[in-house]
Formats: structure tokens, C-alpha cells, sequence
């Protein structure tokens, strides 16, 4: 009985442990936010490019997943909010990354690139800024197997950004992401929204010899 005793002794520290990690976890997944921050808006992003209608479905993939995570009230009106989330998207590149036996386009790399921040209005200052952040996704052309269309592809990057921001935001003011090894140095960009370069010439084949 004594051995059974000490036995069930270690159980309790050993889940008393236990409890004390998980509350640590549970601890870190909070939010971490002045407490004048209750309830979080978003302000369209700018559009500086010459693609017409990102700004929309990158607005509105950061306040689907701020709806999603749950963890602070969103509000539709940023005048409402506490705390606004706003940026513009800077460059958007779709590259040609590898190409067929014809030459043509195969694979493409959709390289997107924003400036983020995001703002206590309560207390009139920024709470994290990342300036140039980018996503970049490669895909085939939509004719090969688990291939997509540009569409379907920018969906992916503003799913990227989303899940980004909203970390970022709630976690610990852009710190916890690890995403500034995404940022963009100045002197790296191509010039904004290049197309794509054109293929490759194909090259010269020598004429089969004449028949004698």
C-alpha cells in the first residue's frame, strides 16, 4: 500500500505537470495586445499597381480569417475598430519559371509584394509596421496535372498574406511570425509589374545533308 501510495504521488506531480505545460501553451496562443485594443477593423488595402480589383479580395481574405481565428471581435467599420489593419499592394509580378519543349510557358512564380501596418487609433500610433512584405507562389499552367489559373493561384498568396497579418497582429505586434525574412530589400526589386520575358529563341538545327 505504501509503494502504491508513492506511486499515485508522482501520478499528481506528473499531472500537475502536465496541466502547468498546457496552460503555458494555452498562455503563448493568447493574444497579445494593449488592453484599449477590443475589437480589431480593416481598412481597404491601396492598389499602386496596374492590376485592377486586388485590393478587394486581399481585404477581403485578412477579414475572413480574422472572423475565422475568433480571438478578438472584428468590426466592418473602421471607425468602430480600436485598432485598424491597412496597407497597399506595392508590386504584383507573375513570372515565367520554366518553359515546354515548344517553348512555351509551364510553370509560372505569382510574386506579390505589400506594405503592412497596423494602427492603434485610440492612442494615435503605429503598433507594427512591415514595409515590402512578400508572397510568392509557383504553379503549372493550368493544362498539366494539379495545375491552376493566375486566378486561382492569387488566391493562394492572399491566403498567405491573410494568415500573416492576422498572426502577426494578435501574436505580438509582427514579432512572432518569424515573416520579416519576407521582406523585400529595395535594391532586389525588378522594375514593378514587368511582364513576363518572352521564351527563348529556339535554337538553329543544321539542314540534314543533301542526298547524293
Amino acid at each position: 500500500m505504501r509503494n502504491f501510495g508513492r506511486w499515485m504521488g508522482w501520478v499528481g506531480v506528473l499531472a500537475l505537470a502536465g496541466c502547468a505545460e498546457m496552460g503555458e501553451y494555452q498562455k503563448q496562443a493568447n493574444v497579445i495586445l494593449p488592453e484599449n485594443i477590443k475589437k480589431i477593423g480593416l481598412k481597404t488595402f491601396i492598389n499602386r499597381t496596374q492590376y485592377f480589383g486586388l485590393e478587394d479580395r486581399l481585404r477581403l481574405r485578412v477579414e475572413q480569417e480574422m472572423i475565422r481565428d475568433g480571438r478578438l471581435p472584428f468590426s466592418g467599420s473602421e471607425t468602430d475598430a480600436d485598432g485598424v489593419i491597412e496597407g497597399e499592394i506595392v508590386n504584383y509580378i507573375p513570372q515565367v519559371v520554366t518553359y515546354d519543349a515548344a517553348n512555351q510557358p509551364l510553370e509560372y512564380r505569382l510574386w506579390v509584394i505589400i506594405n503592412v501596418r497596423f494602427f492603434d487609433r485610440r492612442e494615435n500610433r503605429v503598433l507594427w509596421e512591415e514595409p515590402r512584405l512578400e508572397q510568392a507562389y509557383r504553379y503549372f499552367i493550368v493544362t498539366q496535372p494539379g495545375g491552376m489559373t493566375e486566378d486561382q493561384a492569387r488566391e493562394q498568396v492572399w491566403d498567405l498574406f491573410a494568415r500573416d497579418i492576422v498572426k502577426r497582429t494578435l501574436e505580438g505586434f509582427g514579432s512572432v511570425s518569424g515573416a520579416s525574412s519576407h521582406k523585400v530589400p529595395e535594391n532586389t526589386l525588378p522594375v514593378p509589374n514587368t511582364p513576363p520575358p518572352p521564351p527563348p529563341p529556339a535554337e538553329p538545327r543544321e539542314a540534314p545533308p543533301a542526298p547524293y
